[in-house]
């Protein structure tokens, strides 16, 4: 079995081990790689060659537009977190250094924003759709920046190349976890949500049968698995299909509509 994780790397380990307890469900190999590419671009999804996929609402959605579209989302995890609400839902927390003078949305106007990339719900078209909400455009700030990803974006923020970023909440709470001393260094100044959780999704290339194996197995993890969940504090997997991810392709519209 051939995975790819196109979310934050700093949670790699965990999506491996999904991909190992799967492997063992069916007994088989299975390796989960970080992905290269935009999933929009990459050209081993274009030519479906991937069987497991570890990705953001937003590409799923928007590959689900395409005539040729063949994933299939399968379950997306439930945080511990009371912030969370036992529901398969995240936030979009904008972060700007503890030490800088901004403590409200009001504060951000002209600042430098920091954005992973284009393709990112949480780190991007979150940020478009609440501009949109308030009519404002992307002009409300002095510049943009593209990161690469969410954990260069904090690197912006804490070396002083940007002043804000729209973070995934979940890439924040592991980013916390790992060095506590970041609690210090950064603050929370608004945040957007909460938005679907991004879900584990399939090809359909592997039938509806062994589709059903893999979800189910996801819904009743083993102790390993479990243990790995709990490191990352994850309570569960649930069940999740294209329904679950609307709100985020409505949102990315209303986004596409700020001009800059």
């Amino acid at each position: 079995m051939r995975g790819v994780s196109y979310l934050s790397p700093n949670l790699l380990w965990l999506y491996q081990a999904v991909g190992e307890y799967l492997g063992r469900c069916l007994g088989c190999s299975a390796d989960v790689v970080q992905g290269a590419d935009d999933p929009l671009s990459d050209p081993d999804l274009v030519g479906d060659r991937w069987d497991l996929l570890f990705l953001c609402g937003l590409p799923l959605m928007r590959y689900a537009q395409r005539a040729s579209h063949q994933l299939q989302p399968l379950v997306a995890p439930v945080m511990e977190q009371a912030r969370y609400s036992g529901q398969p839902v995240y936030f979009s927390d904008v972060v700007v250094r503890s030490d800088r003078p901004l403590h409200t949305w009001d504060d951000l106007a002209q600042t430098v924003f920091c954005y992973n990339d284009h393709g990112s719900h949480s780190g991007y078209s979150r940020m478009g759709y609440e501009l949109h909400q308030r009519g404002l455009n992307w002009g409300f700030f002095g510049q943009k920046l593209e990161s690469g990803s969410h954990l260069r974006s904090l690197h912006a923020i804490l070396t002083g190349q940007a002043d804000c970023a729209a973070i995934d909440s979940t890439v924040l709470d592991q980013a916390l976890a790992e060095d506590p001393d970041l609690a210090k260094k950064l603050r929370i100044v608004s945040h957007f949500g909460p938005s679907p959780m991004p879900p584990i999704a399939v090809s359909q290339r592997l039938g509806q049968d062994l589709i059903q194996t893999l979800q189910q197995a996801l819904l009743q993890p083993d102790a390993t698995l479990q243990h790995h969940m709990t490191q990352a504090r994850i309570q569960r997997f649930v069940a999740v299909d294209y329904t679950t991810y609307e709100p985020i392709l409505a949102m990315y519209k209303g986004s596409e509509r700020v001009g800059e």
